[in-house]
């Protein structure tokens, strides 16, 4: 069974604080639900640190990328670019659900660019965020502290999102996303 809608495909922006687990999330949505399609960001990080499944570029390669116009949407964060591949929007023409880790800052930009766009919130208490994020050992201890200032940030108003909390076992936290993410559900 597809998610989508005869419009064509949602994108679920993954949006949270650091360390809250967006990507295993993510990697357990899409077992739960294989129809969702995992969009692979670009990244100007160090190929193979763990994580996400991305594609590591230099920054003069990704400036390269904007310049030819190979993302639909980009921004910086926590000193690094990001993008999103323009070919999303290729799979969300097809009616696909697109599963795709996102910036809150780059979601107003999103919004004007996808109609469908569907906000998926993950959360967690600051405690749960600060073991996460020392146990990934990617971070000194002050990128760290400005990580958790900022995990409050709160979301754009007039956006479609869905609250996940994410402090328990991670199966629990997949199988309450999945429901959420039925049709009946939005």
């Amino acid at each position: 069974m597809t998610l989508a809608s005869k419009s064509g495909g949602r994108l679920i922006a993954v949006v949270g604080p650091s360390g809250v687990g967006k990507d295993s999330v993510m990697a357990g949505l899409h077992g739960a639900i294989p129809d969702l399609h995992l969009v692979r960001r670009v990244i100007t990080r160090a190929p193979d640190l763990g994580g996400e499944d991305y594609d590591a570029v230099s920054v003069s390669q990704f400036e390269a990328l904007v310049e030819d116009g190979a993302f639909a949407v980009q921004w910086r964060a926590h000193g690094l670019h990001y993008g999103i591949p323009i070919t999303v929007k290729y799979q969300l023409g097809k009616g696909t659900d697109c599963l795709v880790n996102f910036s809150r800052k780059a979601l107003a930009q999103a919004a004007e660019i996808f109609p469908c766009l569907v906000v998926l919130n993950i959360t967690a208490k600051l405690e749960t965020l600060a073991h996460r994020l020392a146990t990934r050992a990617r971070e000194t201890e002050e990128e760290i502290s400005k990580r958790l200032a900022q995990s409050n940030k709160p979301l754009p108003a007039g956006l479609k999102v869905i609250n996940l909390a994410n402090d328990g076992p991670l199966s629990q936290t997949i199988a309450r996303g999945a429901a959420l993410l039925q049709p009946m559900s939005l």
